[in-house]
């Protein structure tokens, strides 16, 4: 053993050599990333306007009670509102992204007004009826505060069993809200507790005695003047969450509530004052709106992996441990040893395969917006059909990639912290409240599994179809080739063993298509074993729940892969290199982690998995050189990432130091004299024994 110290590096002069060749052009990449240059210079500034502003600081909020949480995010939503009322959309929108990063529990509490409570306006009302609640102040939250009132405590992802009911009253025009069970108890219902006047309210509508669904009606909560409960209205605290404790989620309960009949929100089906109701021959393009809150939640999981690899990739450049034993050399840094390579890098790939996806499933849902929004609820014709063949694939879709990627993103925000070693344990270094966060990505919003099966069965349908002679939709054009009528599959397999064979864009991109159309196949024909056992059509799509949620998660993974590549051919020259590494190293990796999948699909041989476990490594060992200039393309200031350990210049112990102790200072023990000091002065009230003599024979 030496008795020379290793030699001690400024962690600064550390993450800046990580940036000294760089292999591709660090702001072009951050330019294709956010789409372009003005959109980069755009969120630029508004992190600049947050960090500059008092009223945005977020390095003390682990140190925040519930109640300080809440009133210090409740303090930001006036000067949010006039913004948004008054700054361009696109502004706006960026601005939420922005904040979904840097603090995600007052994201959910502005969001519950203009993205669910308005959103519900904006999709489900007539244009006289949003006109009627603008004017009341909805959009600009002057008079009315929204939430959105759609989960129960007996009923979640399961919206049809709701059982909150609105019963029409003829002889008065209204309906009558009312929960008639325990379970039918509005629960988890943001902005209920403290803040909302009014409520988009999720209930069965009854008339004359028939129930015709679940439908969508306005419910004033509070006196917008006194802030009283209105007669019929209970409402509850649900107190301390797992994580986003700036939201003030709580509990309603409806006693005989009646509203005019007009606030039941109409652009779909319709109650007459006669009491007849008139539903649309196209019920399905009632849901188009619903998908948006899946597609935001893929940008946001890359958004908030992206934040949580900052942390953990400038971490690992400048925190060294342990030497090769040469007397004064420095410690080796963690990014330099192979495992951590493989813990990290990976994780990066999926971030970029998330954020590309994230980009243009938000084109396709926008594309898909513009032409339900020209099509009427009784619209008819070849164009109709279309559009509700691209909304069922965008739904199936939509719910399959928000599954994955917040189970992705979780784990990538997990992982990350494991990385940082103990110091991932603290507050203060970003990332355990980051996971606690965003956990609950993964059950609102449709919980991950259902909406996983969703997309399963969307995929058995559509393969059956298809089978019968129906085009199949573009993202599943790899089944062309794989359905027979006997049900046999044949996708082909790969004919190289080099490397660059085996590991090639378009191999990845084939590999990948084989073992989605193998799983989907596999799950038609349990579907299909469950029919001929004699089992309803919904029973059969029970008994084979596991082969269709194996056949999503295979899907989106393909998906995921296609998306990705498509992104790099379209990038400019300089960047493709590295985006094409990290492809690679996507659909690789993630072969590795089901090469059982692929040996079954007998695309690959035993022989060509552990050429693409070489590739793995060699991919890894090249994007490390990169690591730290990838971060820094992400374009997240220091604001933005919120960790000492995270920071662009690397000064990680000095300023973690220094934000422990400002944030904890010295000060007397409160309870010393009530519980330290009588435990220190007890005296012992047993007889006690002999001394131990411990060096007698």
């Amino acid at each position: 053993m030496s008795s020379v110290a290793p030699r001690v590096v400024d962690p600064r002069a550390s993450i800046a050599e990580e940036r000294k060749t760089p292999s591709f052009p660090i702001r072009e990449l951050t330019y294709w990333i956010d789409g372009d240059k003005h959109t980069t210079e755009l969120k630029e500034r508004i992190m600049l306007e947050l960090e500059r502003d008092p009223l945005w600081r977020v390095s003390d909020h682990p140190n925040l009670s519930l109640a300080e949480t809440r009133e210090r995010a409740m303090s930001k939503v006036r000067r949010l509102a006039d913004l948004a009322t008054s700054r361009p959309l696109q502004e706006t929108m960026m601005r939420m992204s922005i904040i979904s990063v840097v603090d995600p529990g007052f994201w959910t509490r502005f969001g519950v007004h203009y993205g669910l409570f308005f959103g519900a306006l904006q999709g489900q009302a007539t244009p006289a009826q949003l006109a009627y609640w603008m004017d009341k102040g909805a959009m600009s939250m002057q008079g009315i505060t929204g939430c959105f009132g759609m989960t129960e405590l007996g009923h979640g992802s399961n919206v049809a069993g709701l059982e909150t009911t609105a019963t029409l009253d003829e002889s008065t025009d209204e309906f009558v809200v009312h929960s008639p069970t325990l379970t039918a108890t509005k629960w988890w219902i943001g902005g209920a507790a403290h803040t909302a006047t009014h409520c988009a309210v999720y209930a069965q509508l009854i008339v004359k005695g028939k129930r015709y669904g679940t439908k969508t009606f306005v419910v004033q909560l509070r006196d917008t003047k006194t802030f009283q409960l209105m007669p019929g209205v209970n409402i509850g605290d649900l107190g301390k969450k797992m994580g986003r404790d700036q939201i003030d989620n709580g509990w309603i309960r409806f006693t005989h509530v009646r509203i005019p009949r007009s606030h039941m929100l109409m652009k779909h089906t319709k109650v007459t004052r006669s009491g007849e109701v008139i539903e649309p021959a196209l019920a399905q393009l009632a849901y188009g709106a619903l998908i948006q809150g899946r597609v935001s939640m893929v940008s946001d999981s890359a958004n908030v992996a992206k934040r949580a690899l900052t942390i953990a990739v400038r971490y690992a450049s400048v925190r060294r441990q342990f030497s090769d034993g040469t007397p004064g050399a420095a410690e080796t840094k963690l990014l330099d040893y192979p495992i951590h390579q493989h813990r990290l890098l990976p994780l990066m790939a999926q971030a970029f395969a998330m954020a590309f996806t994230a980009r243009e499933v938000n084109a396709d849902y926008q594309r898909l917006m513009g032409v339900l929004s020209e099509l009427g609820g009784d619209a008819k014709g070849a164009a109709v059909n279309e559009a509700i063949k691209d909304l069922k694939e965008t739904h199936a879709t939509s719910a399959g990639l928000k599954a994955f990627c917040t189970w992705m993103c979780l784990n990538i925000i997990d992982q990350c912290r494991q990385s940082l070693g103990g110091h991932g344990y603290s507050a203060y270094t970003g990332l355990s409240q980051a996971y606690s966060d965003f956990a609950v990505h993964c059950t609102w919003e449709g919980d991950n599994t259902i909406l996983t099966l969703q997309c399963g069965r969307y995929l058995v349908a559509t393969a059956l179809e298809a089978r019968k002679g129906q085009p199949l939709p573009a993202n599943l054009s790899y089944l062309k080739a794989a359905l027979s009528k006997d049900g046999s599959v044949s996708t082909g397999s790969c004919k190289g063993n080099a490397v660059e064979q085996v590991s090639s864009l378009d191999t990845l991109k084939a590999a990948w298509s084989s073992v989605a159309a193998h799983a989907i196949v596999n799950a038609v024909r349990d579907f299909e074993a469950g029919l001929a056992k004699g089992l309803s059509k919904d029973n059969a799509y029970e008994y084979s729940s596991a082969s269709r949620l194996h056949a999503a998660r295979m899907h989106t993974y393909t998906y995921l892969l296609h998306r990705f590549a498509a992104q790099v051919e379209q990038s400019p020259v300089s960047l493709r290199p590295i985006l094409t590494l990290l492809a690679q190293l996507f659909g690789a990796h993630s072969a590795i982690q089901h090469s059982g999948e692929f040996l079954q699909s007998a695309f690959y041989t035993g022989a060509q998995v552990e050429t693409l476990k070489a590739f793995v490594n060699h991919a890894c060992s090249e994007i490390r050189k990169d690591a730290v200039p990838l971060t820094d393309a992400f374009g997240y200031t220091d604001y933005v990432i919120n960790s000492p350990l995270g920071r662009y210049d690397g000064d990680v112990y000095e300023k973690y130091f220094e934000l422990v102790t400002s944030l904890n200072p010295a000060k007397p023990v409160p309870y010393f004299d009530s519980l330290i000091k009588p435990l220190l002065e007890r005296t012992n009230e047993v007889e006690t024994g002999p001394e131990l003599e411990i060096d007698q024979d």
